[in-house]
């Protein structure tokens, strides 16, 4: 499978590939290619433990962010309908924050080689920030920005839960970097198990 289409995608995110996520920059252009690599050369004994850490068949997890593509390139067709754009938020939300995290990214990087492209997106969408607004999503911790152009959300900064909840925002440049690692991660990972 060629992934040239799904690198030309991620390569608008390469400053927060290198910067946040650690890549470097020569892997950050050829980010799906890479995962895809990376996943494809893992033992048949790690394949078989990422299906077998799945209740749900892995063709069935690769169904969802296909048919969230769908849905995304549907609604994208219907214009100033703050109904629609309030349904794609919540449906991004939920499948690249709370699904795919616990159906695909945990064990991925469990399974990953360490200093892995594969590895270092699995965790990163694994561990804070991202997971605590995966918390704040799960647990209904959040609403809009007064001008839409971020989420602010409550979560903690630790994992002790008698800590206090923190005010946080996420605005919508790293939201989008956030999904669209998201997707190409679980989408070229299920593609190539």
């Amino acid at each position: 499978m060629n992934w040239h289409h799904l690198d030309a995608q991620m390569q608008s995110f390469a400053a927060h590939l290198t910067s946040e996520v650690g890549l470097a920059p020569e892997i950050a252009v050829k980010l799906a290619t890479t995962i895809a690599a990376d996943v494809r050369f893992l033992s048949p004994e790690q394949k078989t433990e990422i299906r077998r850490a799945s209740p749900v068949p892995l063709e069935d997890r690769l169904v969802e962010p296909q048919a969230f593509q769908g849905w995304m390139e549907q609604a994208n067709t219907v214009r100033n309908n703050p109904f629609v754009t309030r349904a794609q938020v919540l449906s991004q939300i939920y499948i690249c924050f709370v699904y795919l995290p616990e159906a695909c990214f945990r064990i991925l990087a469990g399974a990953c080689p360490s200093g892995s492209a594969a590895k270092k997106c699995a965790q990163f969408l694994s561990n804070n920030p991202v997971r605590a607004f995966r918390n704040a999503i799960a647990h209904a911790n959040w609403i809009y920005r007064a001008d839409f152009g971020a989420i602010i959300y409550w979560a903690r900064k630790g994992s002790d839960p008698n800590e206090p909840l923190d005010r946080f925002e996420v605005e919508q440049d790293s939201l989008s970097f956030w999904q669209a690692l998201s997707r190409c991660v679980a989408y070229v990972a299920y593609s190539n198990l």
